[in-house]
């Protein structure tokens, strides 16, 4: 059920005003919240230390953020913050969750488990069948099918689960869509879906906003599924940032003819799971249906560190250090877990990242362990834990199971 607690118009306006602010990005809003505690009082600082560290910022206006909201209004877009009830509970749980998303459709598809299909835009035709397969039967399971409005694949699976519930999640504003030529199939998307961004109103998506969409995509969901993928293609950044976020990674092999078939085939090899159909995908995300994603609070998720290439321009402000835990709940009080500290989350890290690979390598044996498990075990945030098995994976010491799972390759 959902929880959460929802901003009055004040605090929305703020808080639109604050992500909308130049080189403010999801780290830096966190980073600004855990410190001042509310939108307003970060406003205001702001300013001020731009000033001290000799940066210049730009602060958006209140009469831009309602201009926007007026738009919005007009479109029959809302904006759902972070820790607010309709804000999707896998996207919260991963580092870079947007601190606010626009939503255009039926928020309760949102509450669904999903699953993302992604693949090639210049898919075969086998490969769009399979899709359409796959985003139908999933949608019978009872699965969201989320993907990201692209021409081939992408478009195949929003197609195929209209009547079930299926999310576009654009790269650039709700009146910017991309590919022009797919605004029709959005329109019959949020008939009984959704469209959701990050991105304002009026914003054309440039090439660093497909991947930011990426790691929504796979946010959003359970699992990911790559259909048809040439190497260095934007589906198989999906699938690296699924794994970065502790999801299940699904991919169709292919005929090694196929170029298409290049990034599936690799990712099989790299220990994906292989999706031969339905069922393979329902089986390995049935543990997690229930137990959902391993969540976070606003002020972890706030710590993350850049993995992969920078995605936003914002300001780092080593400067301010967050606000102590037991004084956390005199900022707005209510919004986030009841305005109570769960505790210090910022548990001990390892003086480097090869040390944390070190400590989980020591704690996994040959017999898969549930990754929740592992955190639990290890005493490190979850970020931590991810990061060090994505070094593991990387070096090829681990190997991923379904259902979350991990184990040490034998020696």
């Amino acid at each position: 059920m959902a929880t959460g607690v929802r901003l009055d118009d004040e605090q929305r306006l703020n808080w639109l005003r604050l992500i909308r602010s130049d080189n403010v990005g999801p780290r830096t809003f966190r980073t600004l919240i855990a410190r001042f505690g509310t939108a307003s009082a970060a406003l205001e600082a702001v300013p001020e230390l731009a000033r001290k560290s000799g940066r210049a910022v730009r602060v958006a206006s209140r009469a831009e953020a309602e201009r926007e909201l007026a738009t919005a209004r007009r479109m029959g877009v809302c904006f759902v913050a972070l820790g607010e009830p309709d804000y999707p509970e896998a996207l919260r749980a991963i580092d870079s969750a947007p601190p606010v998303i626009a939503v255009r459709g039926d928020l309760s598809v949102l509450a669904k488990p999903m699953v993302a299909i992604v693949g090639s835009r210049n898919a075969s035709a086998n490969g769009q069948t399979f899709a359409e397969r796959l985003a139908r039967g999933l949608g019978e399971a009872g699965f969201t099918v989320v993907s990201g409005l692209a021409r081939g694949i992408d478009a195949r699976a929003h197609a195929a689960s209209l009547v079930t519930g299926t999310v576009a999640v654009l790269a650039g504003g709700h009146d910017k869509i991309y590919p022009p030529e797919n605004e029709p199939l959005l329109m019959k998307i949020i008939e009984g879906g959704a469209a959701v961004c990050e991105m304002p109103m009026g914003w054309t998506a440039r090439g660093r906003d497909f991947p930011r969409r990426n790691r929504i995509v796979s946010g959003l969901s359970l699992g990911t599924v790559i259909v048809e993928a040439a190497r260095r293609s934007g589906s198989l950044i999906t699938a690296r940032f699924a794994m970065e976020q502790g999801r299940e990674v699904f991919a169709v092999p292919g005929s090694p003819l196929d170029p298409r078939a290049d990034g599936p085939n690799d990712l099989i090899r790299q220990g994906a799971n292989l999706c031969a159909g339905v069922d393979d995908v329902v089986t390995a995300l049935a543990p997690l249906v229930d137990r959902g994603p391993a969540q976070k609070s606003l002020f972890e998720a706030g710590n993350a560190e850049e993995t992969g290439e920078p995605l936003w321009d914002e300001f780092d402000w080593p400067e301010i250090a967050p606000a102590p835990v037991a004084d956390r709940a005199a900022y707005d009080p209510g919004l986030y877990d009841g305005g109570k500290a769960a505790g210090d989350e910022r548990a001990r890290f390892p003086a480097r990242m090869e040390e944390g690979a070190h400590l989980i390598a020591d704690l996994l044996g040959t017999a898969p362990v549930d990754v929740d498990e592992l955190v639990r075990s290890a005493g490190l945030p979850v970020r931590v834990v991810h990061a060090a098995l994505l070094d593991l994976e990387l070096a090829g010491r681990i190997a991923r199971h379904p259902g979350n799972r991990v184990s040490l390759l034998a020696p």
